[in-house]
């Protein structure tokens, strides 16, 4: 799931090592990001497929090979030797290795391509960049992503996920970004970013211009558990993409 950088790859496969001998066969891509992508080559090399293939397939979404790749003749943003082997299209693909393996598309959340990714078996659910425990949402505007989209996202996270007794434990749901979570921290994150969503809402119908939503701090109560900027993301960012968005006059 998601090759990180490519210098972390030599970390992952000895932690996987340390798990088991066996090879890899899939890498799944949650989406394009470089943090999810980067160490594919890597990755893949060390593995292999059945049927003879020296190097473990990469499947993604179909626009996530879209956005690393370009025409021919054209220069593309991210080297081949990263680009996914294996896309899907529809809804949904099916992988089995000892249970099903759900690979289901949610359209337009953080970016275009985003992969949730459902181990049946298992019971955990792979969210990509739509859920995080760290960050606000990131929302890909110019890739695709849309705030409504991620809602949908979260919606359905919640939907395929089982809890335990009194809400905890349950499915386990690993982020994009953060801790492993369950069903009630998706619930309380979703719940986060309705509420934003309507402050911002509100605040468009009464006139405020970008600068007046943001000097209005709509995400005052949640700025200490996710509003510490990152090297990718700041609430600034967040409250600038729903605003964009809800805008009567968006762009």
């Amino acid at each position: 799931m998601d090759s990180q950088f490519a210098p972390l790859a030599p970390k992952i496969l000895a932690a996987i090592k340390q798990i088991t001998n066996k090879p890899i066969r899939y890498i799944i891509n949650t989406s394009f990001d470089a943090d999810h992508t980067g160490g594919n080559a890597g990755l893949a090399q060390a593995g292999n497929q059945i049927g003879g293939q020296t190097t473990a397939a990469i499947v993604a979404q179909e626009n996530v090979l879209k956005r690393m790749s370009a025409p021919t003749g054209q220069v593309s943003p991210t080297p081949d030797t990263l680009w996914p082997t294996e896309t899907y299209i529809t809804n949904q693909m099916q992988l089995f290795n000892g249970e099903g393996i759900q690979l289901i598309h949610e359209p337009a959340a953080h970016t275009d391509g985003d992969t949730i990714v459902h181990f049946h078996g298992s019971d955990v659910i792979s969210s990509g960049d739509i859920f995080s425990t760290v960050t606000y949402p990131v929302i890909d505007r110019k890739n695709g992503g849309t705030f409504k989209g991620i809602l949908a996202s979260l919606n359905h996270i919640i939907e395929l996920s089982i809890p335990k007794a009194k809400q905890e434990g349950g499915t386990y749901i690993i982020p994009g970004h953060g801790r492993i979570c369950d069903q009630a921290d998706v619930v309380s994150y979703r719940d986060m970013v309705t509420m934003i969503g309507h402050r911002i809402a509100d605040l468009i119908a009464d006139g405020k211009t970008l600068e007046e939503v943001k000097a209005a701090n709509p995400t005052m109560d949640f700025d200490g558990r996710y509003g510490a900027p990152t090297s990718y993301w700041t609430k600034d960012m967040f409250i600038e993409a729903v605003y964009a968005e809800l805008s009567p006059n968006k762009k």
